[in-house]
C-alpha cells in the first residue's frame, strides 16, 4: 500500500509541476489542484501507521492499532485551505481575463510600465 501512496503522489506532483509550466492560466490553476490534491495524499500516506490509514483506523478492542488524530486534523485543514486558496486563485483568472480578454499571461502587456 505505501509503494501505491509514493507512486500515486509522485505523479500527481509531476503532472501538477508540468501543468504550472504551462503558459494558460486555467491549466496553471488545474496545476495548483493537482499539486494540492498530491499533498492531501501524501498526508495521508504519512499519517499511515502500521498500514492503517487513519479515515480507517478502529479502536484497540477491534484488533488493530489506532492512527495519530492529528494526521486527520491537518488533512482536515490543508483541504480547506487549499479549497480557499483554488477559489481565490480561480476569482484572480476570471477577473484577468474578463479585463484583458485572454488567459495567455504573455499577451497582457499593460503590465509592464
Amino acid at each position: 500500500m505505501n509503494v501505491l501512496f509514493a507512486i500515486t503522489t509522485g505523479i500527481l506532483f509531476g503532472l501538477g509541476a508540468f501543468q504550472l509550466l504551462r503558459r494558460d492560466l486555467i491549466k496553471a490553476a488545474m496545476g495548483f489542484y493537482i499539486l494540492f490534491t498530491a499533498i492531501n495524499l501524501l498526508f495521508l500516506a504519512v499519517g499511515a501507521f502500521d498500514g492503517v490509514v487513519p479515515a480507517y483506523s478502529t479502536s484497540v478492542a477491534g484488533g488493530k492499532t489506532p492512527s495519530d488524530p492529528l494526521v486527520q486534523a491537518l488533512l482536515l485543514t490543508a483541504i480547506v485551505i487549499s479549497f480557499g486558496s483554488y477559489a481565490v486563485l480561480l476569482g484572480l483568472i476570471s477577473i484577468s481575463s474578463r479585463r484583458y480578454r485572454t488567459v495567455d499571461p504573455d499577451s497582457v502587456d499593460q503590465l509592464k510600465k
